[in-house]
């Protein structure tokens, strides 16, 4: 019978503490790697599609430039506030900078389609057609949706906007009795 010894023991102890070692420096090596994601993702700001959100901006901002103004668009309010509209499906960027042109923020923004139990999209082949049940549906004009269909819905709209901007009076008249 063979009984370890006092060498091996003490050296079995010295490879316990190394593989104890190396997972401590691979655990801090992927927390070195992972964090700086973990931060960019705190700096996205997701915007749904036709819908606002409010930012802060940090103090003694000068200028705004948003990357491409027709994904997201943006209205500065008082007290250093930023209204963030999605305008078209996409992502892009903000960036503020102060008077010596230095960043002081800069924040992706993505803009998505509407999603939830509110929005249905039927699709006919090729074609789409979205509506918003709110709780009746009723059509919605989305990009993305059929041309016809998008023609048909915006066409409506500005006819109904046309007549309700001038009192009824580009409205079609009634025949005389």
């Amino acid at each position: 019978m063979c009984r370890p010894t006092a060498g091996w023991a003490l050296e079995n102890a010295v490879m316990k503490a190394m593989r104890a070692g190396k997972t401590i420096l691979l655990g801090l090596m992927l927390s070195v790697f992972l964090l700086p994601r973990v931060a960019a993702a705190a700096e996205t700001m997701n915007v749904v599609l036709d819908q606002a959100m409010l930012m802060k901006l940090p103090d003694k901002v000068s200028t705004i430039v948003v990357g491409n103004p027709m994904i997201a668009d943006i209205a500065i309010q008082s007290g250093g506030l930023v209204v963030v509209t999605g305008k078209g499906f996409g992502s892009t960027n903000l960036i503020a900078l102060d008077r010596a042109g230095t960043v002081l923020l800069e924040r992706s923004i993505v803009v998505s389609g509407p999603q939830g139990r509110d929005t249905v999209q039927v699709y006919r082949g090729v074609q789409r057609e979205t509506y918003s049940c709110t709780p009746n549906c009723e059509r919605r004009i989305t990009l993305g949706d059929s041309a016809d269909y998008f023609a048909t819905a915006i066409g409506q709209s500005d006819t109904r906007n046309g007549a309700a901007s001038s009192g009824g009076a580009a409205a079609a008249k009634a025949p005389a009795r």
